[in-house]
């Protein structure tokens, strides 16, 4: 079983990837069969839908500031900010508290809530 600092870890990797724009780097901390579920808008399931939402939402990496991680057992709640730039390079920032599962040491499931700050 991995620990929580363990899962602390990977989050913070996988962010890091996606703060650089190494999308496939971040989707490999997740398992094949990952579940996103974006409360109140929309669930992606599958690496396939992760990587076609990504590609249609970071037009440039986006920026994370995790705030607090706290972590028990197999999940992981992270709260911060994430920047995002839209197509006509406005940056919109966000507040989030994102609450993952973790299987087998990588992120499988995801509840996201999500508001925009600006």
């Amino acid at each position: 079983m991995n620990s929580t600092a363990d899962h602390k870890n990977t989050l913070e990797l996988a962010n890091a990837a996606a703060s650089r724009g190494d999308y496939e780097a971040f989707l490999s901390y997740c398992t094949d069969d990952t579940k996103w579920d974006f409360v109140g808008e929309q669930v992606l399931q599958g690496k396939e839908a992760v990587r076609q939402y990504m590609a249609e939402t970071y037009l440039e990496p986006p920026q994370f500031d995790v705030e607090h991680m706290v972590a028990e057992g197999d999940m992981l709640t992270a709260i911060g900010k994430i920047s995002l730039k839209d197509k006509q390079g406005k940056t919109t920032n966000y507040a989030y508290c994102d609450v993952w599962t973790f299987r087998a040491g990588k992120m499988h499931e995801l509840q996201a809530f999500v508001v925009s700050g600006d």
